[in-house]
């Protein structure tokens, strides 16, 4: 009998426990999440200089191509690549047997010519004879002044030897010229520019050019020719930039990058830590602070300023963007301000 009591009082204690603990369970609350802090910067529009950069090769100003005007064996080469010339120095002495026979059928139509004179003077031949004798006289000249041309090969313009393509006693046949000179002072560069720029581009605009061959050293540059016409396939323009280069550094085929400056437009700058680029895409984005909540704006970059980021459009003059904290941001989020 005391058993069954015994049993009947833990059952009792039993459900007056757990009575209890549903009472305690049912009064439990949720504490309120604690909100991301972020840090702030005030970002505001400023004048940038808008500075494209392009691609070129150097280029000489001028290019000559030495080269006789019919196939002649190559007697000598008196230069080599690299080596500085001057205009009217012979560069190439090509083979003189046809010079020389002609020299000689000169001499002896000048002898020819000056007896025919002397008697036509005396009336022993006619006028018809003399003017023959004097015109194949002039055509034998204009020749030999041509041969003598096409066989001592001079440069025509101040510069430097940039190619070689034959030696000594090859034959020179059409296709590749004998040598090439350019002219290096000054250097010219080509780039081709979006044709949204072309009425931003003027002749004279100054430009600075960089070349890997000198790192960290800038050449002064300026706006020498701007092609009349657009490609219609790439949609841009060929404009033509001149370096002095008085003391020839850059040389033709030099990678070089031409910077121009198409002028100023205002533009809100931000830190470059507030851009956050979107994981799987190639966007960019900043977060920007309004009334306690951050909103998510995609941006698009302009030029990198430093430490900074132009931006062409996403984020307003005069706003607060999130430059810390963002890995636990999303759009519409509630944050606290680091102070």
């Amino acid at each position: 009998m005391k058993a069954i009591n015994y049993s009947i009082v833990l059952c009792g204690l039993t459900v007056l426990m757990t009575a209890c603990g549903g009472g305690d369970r049912n009064k439990e609350t949720v504490a309120p999440a604690e909100k991301p802090i972020v840090k702030l910067a005030s970002v505001r529009s400023e004048s940038v200089d808008q500075l494209q950069v392009y691609s070129a090769t150097v280029e000489g100003d001028i290019k000559n191509n030495i080269a006789p005007s019919t196939p002649i064996r190559i007697d000598r080469i008196l230069v080599e690549v690299g080596d500085n010339v001057s205009k009217g120095q012979k560069l190439v002495q090509m083979d003189e047997s046809n010079l020389r026979q002609l020299e000689l059928q000169i001499k002896n139509q000048e002898v020819q010519f000056n007896r025919i004179d002397e008697l036509y003077k005396v009336g022993g031949v006619s006028k018809a004879e003399w003017d023959n004798t004097n015109m194949s006289l002039e055509v034998n000249r204009t020749a030999y002044s041509n041969l003598l041309t096409n066989t001592q090969l001079k440069s025509p313009i101040d510069g430097v030897v940039t190619e070689r393509n034959y030696d000594n006693g090859d034959i020179y046949s059409a296709g590749r010229p004998v040598l090439v000179v350019q002219s290096i002072a000054p250097a010219k560069l080509i780039i081709n520019v979006s044709e949204q720029y072309y009425s931003k581009v003027k002749l004279k605009d100054a430009v600075t050019v960089e070349l890997d061959a000198y790192p960290g050293v800038r050449f002064d540059g300026t706006v020498h020719l701007i092609h009349p016409t657009i490609d219609a396939a790439t949609h841009t323009f060929p404009v033509e930039v001149r370096v002095q280069n008085a003391d020839r550094k850059l040389r033709p085929g030099m990678f070089a990058r031409v910077t121009l400056n198409l002028g100023t437009e205002s533009h809100v700058v931000v830190p470059d830590i507030s851009v956050v680029k979107r994981v799987g895409s190639g966007d960019r984005f900043v977060y920007v602070y309004d009334n306690g909540i951050v909103h998510y704006c995609k941006v698009e970059l302009g030029q990198r300023l430093g430490d900074r980021y132009e931006l062409i459009s996403g984020v307003p003059d005069n706003a607060q963007v999130v430059i810390a904290g963002q890995n636990k941001l999303i759009d519409g989020t509630e944050v606290e301000v680091s102070k």
